[in-house]
């Protein structure tokens, strides 16, 4: 069996999904958690220390745990822990991760358990030698093709979505790696940005409609593989191009060889809008369009859809500032700086009382009194999962003294669960599905509401209009789903 660089052996899972039972990222902000990101190098000597830097840019997609496998051609070296990069990570255990190949991984923080078996690369060793997989995103289909394999005999460890490829792979009569990942790859549906390291060779894959963001990068000689560009710029990088959905490329010790190949004609093309909306840095280009761009656009479309006078605009921080300077330079109102995030809270082991936990919000979030005292407010938010946070944010600018506070958000209600990758409550958790815009604005104290229209968030993102919906998912707005989706209740998110 392959170890890791602390001796630990084949992890195990206990949910039933890679991210069941997670209802929300963060106690005191009701915000919605990316799955993870990834990261990969091939052809560089320094592939470990690479993919730590790397794993630091795309921190944002994931605190709960960080891991990296490197290869040399002959043999792996991985460490993964749990917390942030910085924690897992240090000169002792990346020393001896040697080797010119490297893929890395951050997965986010829930509320729900978290352990050292949730954390990837997950390492394998079957028939064709030791495998390591570190992907982004979610299968659909997992459960199913999970009790198939149980009847012809399988045995799981492990209950994760990714535990679920590996036995396709191990169980393929091909005689090749490469022709094995085509043909289990034909077999899953969802979102996904996989990379598989063997001794020899690197994988890397997206599906067929894109859902989720897998960029390529050149340094020097070397390749490099992320969940965004933004990880480019950290390491010295370049952005090349993004993956396309479909393709598959393989990248070959011996030869350096880079094989560019597909598995799967392109889908409809359905790249996740969340992305834009909220989960990518502002720093971030995804299919060539810059993220802090977009949201100023979707900021001015909302100030054309939904203008309101007052004295200040003001962002949610940290994703909704972008969209607020927009809102600002489309009205002329001047943007200030009214909601303060204390960046210092971190993670606690003091469990505060249910009391102090109503409160909780003010540990992240400060209204600043001498901006909005007296004046009446807009503020910008993103989007309103359960609408808890939006009546706390609303809530502590009138503390301070605002007069008026008028909401909008740089998105549709968010009405629909994600099976992509996205951790999202059950359905009638989401208050967009359960209530009216009106309700909502009586729920949040709000003195005005209004959300962004599909067709003003299509437009301010600004992919060309050649595809179906402008090639994005927005099942999330709309309940159009580009793959089929499990049933809910099955799933036992409590639907009605």
């Amino acid at each position: 069996m392959v170890r890791s660089t602390s001796g630990e052996a084949t992890p195990l899972w206990t949910g039933r999904y890679y991210n069941e039972g997670h209802t929300g990222q963060d106690s005191f902000m009701d915000k919605l958690g990316e799955e993870c990101g990834v990261f990969g190098v091939f052809g560089h000597s320094e592939a470990a220390s690479l993919s730590y830097y790397g794993l630091h840019a795309l921190q944002h997609r994931g605190q709960e745990s960080a891991g990296i496998c490197v290869a040399n051609g002959e043999s792996f070296h991985y460490h993964r822990g749990m917390g942030l990069v910085k924690e897992v990570f240090n000169n002792d255990n990346l020393a001896p991760m040697t080797g010119s190949a490297s893929i890395g991984h951050v997965r986010y923080s829930t509320s729900g358990e978290s352990k050292l078996a949730n954390a990837q690369p997950l390492v394998f060793k079957y028939r064709g030698g030791d495998l390591a997989i570190a992907t982004n995103g979610n299968l659909t289909n997992a459960p199913e093709i999970k009790e198939q394999l149980e009847k012809e005999g399988s045995i799981f460890q492990t209950t994760s979505d990714t535990e679920v490829v590996a036995h396709l792979i191990a169980r393929s009569k091909q005689n090749d790696i490469v022709s094995a990942v085509k043909e289990t790859l034909l077999r899953v549906e969802g979102a996904y940005a996989f990379m598989f390291l063997t001794k020899d060779k690197l994988i890397v894959a997206r599906d067929p409609h894109g859902l989720r963001p897998f960029v390529i990068g050149r340094l020097g000689n070397a390749w490099l593989f992320a969940s965004e560009s933004c990880a480019f710029d950290t390491v010295g990088g370049k952005y090349y191009r993004d993956v396309e959905p479909g393709e598959l490329l393989v990248l070959d010790f011996k030869t350096g060889a880079v094989t560019e190949d597909r598995f799967s004609p392109i889908k409809q093309r359905a790249i996740c809008a969340m992305e834009y909306i909220y989960f990518a840095r502002p720093d971030s280009d995804i299919d060539e369009t810059n993220i802090h761009s977009a949201r100023k656009r979707m900021g001015r479309q909302l100030a054309i859809e939904a203008f309101v006078d007052a004295d200040i605009v003001t962002g949610v921080p940290d994703s909704s500032i972008s969209a607020a300077i927009g809102y600002a330079e489309q009205t002329g109102i001047p943007y200030e700086l009214g909601l303060i995030k204390n960046r210092y809270t971190g993670r606690t082991f003091i469990q505060p009382s249910q009391e102090l936990r109503e409160q909780g919000v003010k540990m992240k979030l400060s209204a600043v009194r001498s901006i909005v005292e007296g004046k009446r407010v807009v503020m910008i938010d993103d989007s309103i999962v359960r609408g808890t946070t939006s009546l706390r944010i609303v809530n502590l600018l009138r503390e301070a003294g605002a007069k008026e506070v008028h909401v909008r958000i740089s998105s549709p209600p968010f009405a629909n669960p994600c099976f992509y990758g996205i951790d999202t409550p059950s359905r009638k958790e989401l208050i967009a599905a359960v209530k009216s815009v009106e309700e909502i604005r009586e729920a949040i104290n709000a003195d005005s509401l209004h959300f962004l229209s599909h067709e003003g968030l299509l437009t301010a993102i600004g992919r060309p209009n050649v595809e179906v919906n402008r090639g994005l998912c927005t099942a999330c707005f709309d309940n159009r789903y580009p793959t089929p989706v499990p049933d809910e209740a099955a799933l036992g998110c409590g639907c009605d």
